[in-house]
C-alpha cells in the first residue's frame, strides 16, 4: 500500500514497486482511506507519507493506531516517506517501530535494497513475531536467545529484540547479560546502553550510573546515554547534575520534544521558572502535533502563565490542549488535565463557583489508584496559587497531608513535591516533613525485623501502607515478608493483604520519573507488545 498525497509521488512508487515484482499495488491519498482498506486486506508492504498537511493525524499516528487495534501485523514492512530528516523524525521512528524513513527525493535501485532486505529479515522473524502476536513473550524471547547464541541469521538484531522482551518481561538479570554479551563481542553503544538500562530497571541506579559514565566518556556524542543517565543522577538524587546532563543532550539534539520537555519539566520543578517557561512554549510551539508531545508539557506551561498573569497564554494552552484531547477522548489523564487547566482559567478570571467545583472534582480522586504523582503534584501547584491569592479551600491542609505522606517516597520525588508548592513555605515544610515520617516508619519496620520481630513489622507496614498508600511502605511491607517467611506464622494471609496493595499501588513510585522523563525510551526498541 502506498499512502500519499501527491500523484506524482503515487505513481512513481506503484510504478517502481510493479518493476519490483509487487502484483497489487494499493494506492491511497488520505489517512482515512487508508483506514478503510486495513479493515478489509492485510498488506505486505506498507509506504506511508509522514505529513499530510490539511489532516491532524500524522503518517505515524497511523502505524500506531493500526498497530494498537492489531490491524497492522509485526510482520509488515512499513517505510514512512518524508522530506525532513530532523533528529525528532527519526526519534519518532525508533518509537514506533518503523523498518525506517525514507528520504524524498530516493532512488529506484536505493528502495529495493532496502525493501528486499527488510522482507527478508521479517520472513526470517515470523516465528518470533507470532509469538508475541500470541503474548507468548518468554517464548519469543528464547527463540531470539537461541537464534543469538547460534549465531543464526540476523543473529544482531535478534538479540537486540531478545533483550527488549527480556526487559519487557522483567528478566532482567539476563537482558543485562545479554547486552554485556553483545557490548563485548561487536562494541555496540547501544549493547553498553542496554546494560546500563538493565541495571537501572533491577535497582542497581549507582552501578547504571557508572556504566553510563565509562560509555559517555567512549562516545560523548551518544545522546540516548545522556537520557539515561539523567534519570540515574535524578532517582540518585543528584538533581542539578540530572539537569545538566539533559541541558548537553537538548544542546546535541535542539529539536527533540522528548528531551526538551524533560529538561523543561526538571528546571520548573526546581524553581528556575524563567527557564521553563521559554522551554516550554518552545516544545509546545515544535511538537504539539508530535506523538512524542506529552499533554503534561502544557499543564505546566499553564502554570507559568498563570503565575505572569498572562489571559492570552492561558487561554491558548487551553485551546491546545482541546487538540490532545480530541486525539486522546478516552483518556482519564488528558480529561484530568482539562479540569486542571480549567480550573488555572477560572482562578485567573476570580470565578469563584467555577472553580470551588473544579477543585473538589480534582481533590476527589486523591485516595484512588488512577490517582498518581503527577496528579499529585498538578494538585498541589493549584493549591499553591489558590493559597497565594487568598482563595480558601475546605480540609485544604488535610489534602495536602494526604498526598505528600501518599507520593514522598523517596528524597528526589519529595523534594519535586516540594517544587510544585513553588516556594510556598508552609506547603513545602510540610511535604518535606511527611517525607521524614515515611523514612522513619520504613526504617523502624526494617529495625524490628533485624531485631527478631519480623512479624510485627510487617503488620505495622500494612497498616500504614493502607492508612498512607504509600508504596515505599508497601514495598518495604513485601520485602521484609519474604525474607522473613519462614519466621511468620501467618505470612500467607499477610502476603495476600501486600499483595493486593502492591497491584493497586504499588506502582506509584515510579510514576514520579515519569514527570520529568521523556515518553520514547532511550536506548529501547518498541516492539509494540504494549498494544498486543
Amino acid at each position: 500500500m502506498i499512502i500519499d498525497g501527491s500523484p506524482m509521488t503515487r505513481s512513481i512508487l506503484a510504478s517502481q514497486f510493479r518493476e519490483f515484482g509487487f502484483e497489487k499495488v494499493t494506492q491511497c491519498t488520505r489517512l482515512s482511506e487508508a483506514r478503510e482498506h486495513f479493515n478489509e486486506s492485510a498488506f505486505d508492504v506498507v509506504l506511508c507519507e509522514h505529513n499530510f498537511g490539511h489532516e491532524t493525524p500524522t503518517g505515524l499516528d497511523l502505524v500506531d493506531e493500526l498497530r494498537s487495534k492489531q490491524m497492522l501485523p509485526m510482520s509488515t514492512v512499513v517505510f514512512m516517506l518524508t522530506g525532513e530528516a530532523s533528529y525528532a523524525r527519526v526519534a519518532e521512528a525508533a518509537e514506533t517501530g518503523l523498518d525506517g524513513y525514507l528520504l524524498k527525493p530516493h532512488k529506484a535501485n536505493q528502495l529495493h535494497e532496502r525493501l528486499r532486505l527488510a522482507c527478508y529479515r521479517k520472513d526470517s522473524f515470523r516465528e518470533v513475531f507470532n509469538a508475541m502476536e500470541q503474548k507468548a513473550f518468554d517464548v519469543a524471547a528464547d527463540l531470539c536467545l537461541e537464534r543469538y547464541q547460534h549465531r543464526g541469521l540476523f543473529w544482531l538484531y535478534a538479540a537486540r529484540v531478545g533483550a527488549e522482551l527480556l526487559m519487557r518481561t522483567s528478566r532482567f538479570q539476563e537482558a543485562q547479560e545479554l547486552y554485556e554479551a553483545i557490548a563485548e563481542a561487536k562494541t555496540a553503544p547501544w549493547a553498553k546502553l542496554g546494560v546500563a538500562r538493565a541495571m537501572m530497571e533491577s535497582g542497581n541506579t549507582v552501578g547504571a550510573a557508572n556504566a553510563l559514565g565509562s560509555l559517555l566518556e567512549e562516545d560523548p556524542s551518544f545522546a540516548d546515554a545522556y537520557d539515561v543517565m539523567a534519570r540515574a543522577q535524578f532517582e540518585l538524587g543528584n538533581v542539578a547534575q540530572a539537569r545538566a546532563t539533559y541541558k548537553m543532550a537538548c544542546d546535541m539534539t535542539p529539536d527533540s520534544v522528548p528531551r526538551l520537555q524533560s529538561l523543561a519539566m526538571m528546571s520548573f520543578y526546581a524553581g528556575d521558572t524563567k527557564e521553563a517557561a521559554q522551554l516550554l512554549d518552545r516544545v509546545t510551539r515544535i511538537g504539539l502535533d508530535s506523538k512524542l508531545f506529552d499533554c503534561q508539557t502544557l499543564v505546566v506551561l499553564a502554570f507559568t502563565q498563570l503565575d505572569a498573569n498572562d489571559h492570552r497564554g492561558l487561554q491558548r494552552s487551553r485551546d491546545n490542549f482541546t487538540r490532545l484531547l480530541e486525539r486522546n477522548p478516552d483518556s482519564a489523564r488528558h480529561q484530568r488535565g482539562v479540569v486542571m487547566i480549567d480550573a488555572m482559567l477560572a482562578l485567573l478570571k476570580n470565578e469563584r463557583g467555577g472553580l470551588l467545583a473544579l477543585v473538589r472534582e480534582l481533590e476527589g480522586t486523591t485516595k484512588t489508584p488512577e490517582f498518581d504523582f503527577e496528579a499529585a503534584s498538578n494538585l498541589i501547584g493549584l493549591m499553591t496559587r489558590l493559597a497565594r491569592r487568598d482563595v480558601r479551600i475546605d480540609q485544604s491542609d488535610a489534602r495536602l497531608e494526604t498526598m505528600a505522606m501518599r507520593f514522598c517516597t523517596s528524597r528526589p520525588l519529595t523534594e519535586m513535591l516540594a517544587g510544585a508548592a513553588n516556594g510556598h513555605t508552609i506547603f513545602t515544610d510540610r511535604i518535606r516533613n511527611a517525607g521524614q515520617q515515611i523514612q522513619k516508619i520504613a526504617q523502624s519496620a526494617v529495625t524490628l525485623g533485624l531485631m527478631g520481630d519480623p512479624a510485627m513489622a510487617v503488620r505495622q507496614l500494612i497498616i500504614e501502607g493502607q492508612s498512607t498508600l504509600n508504596s515505599k511502605l508497601i514495598e518495604v511491607a513485601h520485602q521484609v515478608l519474604e525474607r522473613y517467611r519462614d519466621k511468620i506464622n501467618d505470612a500467607n494471609q499477610m502476603a495476600e493483604v501486600v499483595q493486593a496493595l502492591r497491584q493497586q499501588f504499588g506502582s506509584q513510585a515510579r510514576q514520579g520519573s515519569s514527570t520529568i522523563a521523556a515518553k520514547r525510551k532511550s536506548g529501547g526498541l518498541k516492539l509494540q507488545i504494549d498494544h498486543i
